[in-house]
């Protein structure tokens, strides 16, 4: 233990060793340094100072740390945060060349001490009963290193998670699942209509309505002919037509969640257990987290088993262990979503943390920031009022999901991404209930369609963009706690006391034998 608390130390020695990242202010408007003001960022200071921060008391010497004389010298060196900074792992091995890829798993466990995997249900279990967690041909380096066209895979984005998991495992990271139940085309199995629902019940179903529902999930056009059926039905009526696939489906929810606890229960340490589900709350739940319906109408995805946020909460609770966190995960802020969360603890469900996610796809979006014309929301005043609405649920916070896009790639361009981010991050950062924060695509040009090329943290080439050295300054160095404290005490107690981020420390000494000694603690 000993060896490897003084090799992590010995690591984050040579990361302090580089150069601080220093902001361009230049590349921003008077305007946008008016919104960002010294005001602005001294509140921002202070309650990063209040809420991330702990004092800490260490007692010294004893049994196998010998005896430490009063005014000896201690490093403090902090070795990891209690605080999550993540990013998705989508595309591990999936980059192309061995050394862009070894880049890539580098930022684990060095940067990034969380990692969202992808657990979508389409392309884990691409056939039924068949899932995709063990790594196949398709799935290792060899095969993406000599792919022509890595975005045409339907897997692009989707590694097996077997590996992924291991990886994380050795790398000492925090693992988030994401998600287990979600009504979108890009999650719903393809087979799930075309396998389950017997043919009889899809003729009666186009008899009474007239729609056809295509033989094959293939996505939108099958979420848009179910948006006529719900214009003619309720979801009473659509269950008494296709009663046999409303059974099948929920049952198949079911047997996936408890089959991904199962192998991964005691390996995952977070799930976003429902995503994107805010919206169907509202509208069609009407506001109601049970209304015992065999089905459920969605916006936009199609048909979903009834009851499906509270139901996957249920099931999430039964089958995962107590330890793992479960999420609630949406981008919709409005009052509904921490009113869901709330009225799904009042029907006996237990939510652990609220996710919040916030895209910036639209590269304008980044220039109209930088004139001072950004969007509302973003305003530190604006960012404080939404995560106090949403500190209402009385839940640790997630931001689940950011993207902040560069205008363009240009050394300015990058710039602007970068002090955006610095400004963000730090904002959320003080937030008081926030507990991580994920960034989304952490490589250009490896977002999901419709998702734009510039708004990663690296090149395509894995070169390191200017977004990537103002988060590195951020989290290995600004919030980090690093110093030298003298040993105090009376008699034979000796202590030491500091204050610092919350996380795991490596204390170092020589103690008055001149052995080199290391300790290690945790500030909570």
């Amino acid at each position: 233990m000993e060896r490897a608390v003084i090799a992590v130390c010995l690591v984050l020695l040579a990361l302090n060793a580089r150069a601080a990242f220093t902001i361009d202010k230049s590349v921003m408007s008077d305007d946008y340094w008016q919104i960002w003001n010294d005001d602005v960022q001294a509140k921002i200071d202070a309650d990063i100072e209040r809420y991330r921060k702990s004092d800490c008391e260490v007692k010294i010497g004893g049994e196998g740390e010998g005896e430490v004389p009063v005014g000896t010298e201690v490093t403090v060196e902090q070795i990891s945060h209690g605080f999550f900074f993540g990013a998705q792992i989508f595309n591990f091995n999936q980059l192309g060349k061995k050394e862009w890829n070894d880049r890539y798993k580098e930022l684990f466990g060095t940067l990034f001490n969380s990692a969202t995997v992808p657990f979508y249900w389409r392309t884990l279990e691409t056939h039924p009963y068949a899932p995709r967690f063990e790594e196949r041909y398709e799935d290792t380096e060899n095969f993406w290193n000599s792919c022509p066209q890595p975005k045409e895979q339907a897997h692009w984005r989707r590694p097996a998670t077997d590996p992924v998991v291991d990886f994380l495992k050795l790398r000492r990271c925090r693992i988030h699942g994401h998600p287990l139940v979600w009504g979108n085309p890009g999650h719903r199995p393809a087979w799930m209509w075309t396998n389950f629902c017997p043919e009889a019940e899809k003729r009666a179903l186009e008899a009474r309505t007239g729609v056809e529902i295509p033989v094959i999930d293939e996505g939108i056009n099958f979420g848009v002919a179910w948006q006529k059926v719900f214009d003619q039905l309720s979801e009473a009526e659509i269950a008494a037509i296709v009663p046999t696939f409303v059974k099948n489906y929920e049952r198949l929810y079911e047997r996936r969640i408890r089959e991904i606890a199962e192998r991964y229960g005691d390996r995952v340490d977070s799930w976003d257990v429902v995503n994107e589900s805010a919206t169907d709350y509202h509208h069609w739940q009407q506001e109601k987290a049970v209304r015992g319906v065999p089905c459920q109408k969605t916006g936009c995805y199609g048909l979903m088993p009834g009851d499906y946020t509270y139901k996957g909460f249920l099931w999430a609770q039964k089958y995962l262990p107590k330890t793992a966190w479960l999420n609630l995960n949406d981008y919709d802020m409005a009052p509904y979503f921490f009113k869901q969360a709330k009225d799904l603890e009042a029907n006996g469900v237990r939510v652990d943390v609220v996710g919040s996610q916030m895209h910036l796809f639209d590269p304008a979006e980044s220039v109209n920031i930088r004139l001072g014309k950004g969007p509302e929301h973003l305003r530190p005043e604006k960012i404080a009022e939404r995560f106090r609405l949403l500190s209402q649920a009385g839940k640790p916070i997630h931001l689940s999901e950011i993207t902040i896009t560069a205008p363009d790639n240009s050394t300015s361009g990058q710039m602007v991404q970068a002090v955006i981010l610095r400004n963000l991050y730090r904002a959320w950062f003080s937030v008081e209930k926030m507990c991580g924060i994920t960034w989304w695509n952490v490589v250009d040009d490896c977002g999901a369609p419709g998702e734009p090329s510039i708004s990663g943290l690296f090149t395509r080439d894995m070169r390191p963009k200017t977004a990537y050295l103002a988060m590195d300054d951020l989290i290995n160095r600004e919030w980090k706690t690093r110093e030298k404290v003298k040993v105090e005490g009376q008699g034979p107690q000796r202590t030491i006391r500091f204050r610092g981020f919350r996380g795991w420390y490596c204390l170092s000494w020589k103690g008055a034998d001149g052995r080199s000694v290391t300790k290690l603690v945790e500030v909570k």
